[in-house]
């Protein structure tokens, strides 16, 4: 089974309602049954973020998001799924039960 990212987008910056965290609830539980599920978790705030560039010399700390942009990643699901569409039908379930878009990638290799 190959494995997907399914990135959840905000641009409503706040976090998921009493109602959305029940939906996600629901839906996690539903990947764990099915056998699609790897691992997920949501994350802090944009302004929580450092970027940290250790390419040249001593690195350079940088506080805030790597973009400025209206959207930004809120949470994540990893799930495993036999083919793409499978995986598309999960992202689909995952947007409707957060209430947000989700970008859905596969891992390279997969």
């Amino acid at each position: 089974m190959a494995q997907y990212l399914m990135s959840v987008l905000d641009e409503k910056g706040g976090l998921a309602t009493a109602e959305e965290m029940a939906a996600i609830d629901v839906f996690n539980e539903k990947l764990q049954a099915d056998g699609h599920w790897v691992f997920a978790g949501g994350l802090a705030s944009p302004a929580s973020a450092t970027v940290v560039d250790g390419r040249d010399g001593e690195p350079v700390f940088t506080d805030g998001p790597y973009l400025e942009s209206k959207e930004h990643i809120i949470g994540f699901w990893i799930v495993e799924a036999p083919h793409l569409d499978v995986a598309l039908r999960l992202a689909a379930q995952g947007s409707k039960s957060c209430n947000r878009k989700v970008e859905l990638r596969p891992f390279l290799g997969e």
